[in-house]
């Protein structure tokens, strides 16, 4: 399906000339005014000493400050991220954000369970058995009923296989991934506990009869994978993890991991063939 041709061309070629692996420029955790301070630095750079290297780091905030402008995009600030800084990481002080934006520099608290955790009326890899990866928070769960019934009627069958992850599963699966493939594989599949969008109950992963019931990389050549990657973002949900945004999202390209942002935000990121740390590099906070 040809995608709606939006000014993002423009932003994306200032955006990504300065991209680096986990160095997102992002203002989750920054006002405006923080941003607004370095770009009176940067005139007299030379003058005041400031390295090179320093010199480019400037440079691309006013990049982004500028992605964001021409882009038109803002949203309310509450939608951000608030963090303070513990044990090293950077911890989410507003976990029950739709928008959160969780990855490996913004960790979810150890403590947080949604408290709006519901079991969608889908077909289950699992069946009926009751499991904790079987629900997802409220919202989200509606959205993914309605993806699904969707999809029925266009012929696509699909099957949730794994929905909320409490911070203590992650935790089991992470350690048996690197017992199996050692921490630097592991790193690149597998989220630190804290670190997985599971936790927030708004991720699902997703497969097919015709992948049977896997979640692997071969679900894109699906007609199922095929479909959730050109329709999700019309019920909210964006493929969260794609192919050839490793160096930003930090993780391998995962065609059956859907993330639900509400359908505004996931227009927004599917027309402009972003990830989330791209969306809120360019988006205002207001």
């Amino acid at each position: 399906m040809k995608k709606k041709t939006i000014s993002f061309f423009l932003v994306m070629s200032v955006l990504l000339s300065g991209c680096q692996p986990f160095h997102f420029k992002m203002q989750n955790d920054e006002g405006p005014s923080a941003a607004a301070k370095d770009n009176d630095k940067t005139s007299s750079a030379a003058e005041d000493g400031i390295e090179m290297d320093d010199r480019e780091d400037i440079s691309v905030k006013d990049e982004t400050r500028q992605a964001s402008s021409e882009s038109g995009l803002s949203l309310p600030s509450d939608n951000f991220n608030t963090v303070i800084e513990a044990d090293g990481k950077r911890l989410i002080q507003n976990p029950d954000n739709i928008m959160a934006l969780v990855n490996k520099e913004f960790t979810l608290p150890e403590s947080y369970i949604p408290a709006d955790l519901v079991r969608p009326s889908i077909p289950f890899s699992f069946g009926d058995q009751q499991e904790e990866k079987a629900l997802l928070r409220n919202e989200a769960a509606m959205a993914l009923e309605k993806l699904f019934r969707e999809a029925g009627q266009a012929g696509i069958e699909l099957f949730a296989v794994s929905g909320y992850r409490s911070y203590n599963r992650q935790h089991a699966i992470f350690e048996a991934e690197v017992e199996q493939k050692g921490q630097a594989k592991a790193v690149e599949a597998v989220a630190n506990p804290g670190q997985s969008e599971h936790q927030t109950g708004l991720a699902i992963d997703i497969s097919s009869r015709s992948n049977q019931l896997l979640l692997t990389q071969q679900f894109e050549m699906t007609l199922e994978g095929k479909w959730l990657k050109e329709n999700a973002h019309k019920y909210g949900f964006i493929l969260r993890y794609p192919k050839g945004k490793e160096s930003v999202t930090g993780y391998k390209y995962e065609p059956w991991h859907f993330r639900y942002v509400g359908v505004e935000a996931a227009a927004v990121i599917f027309d402009g063939d972003l990830t989330l740390e791209e969306y809120f590099n360019i988006v205002e906070k207001i």
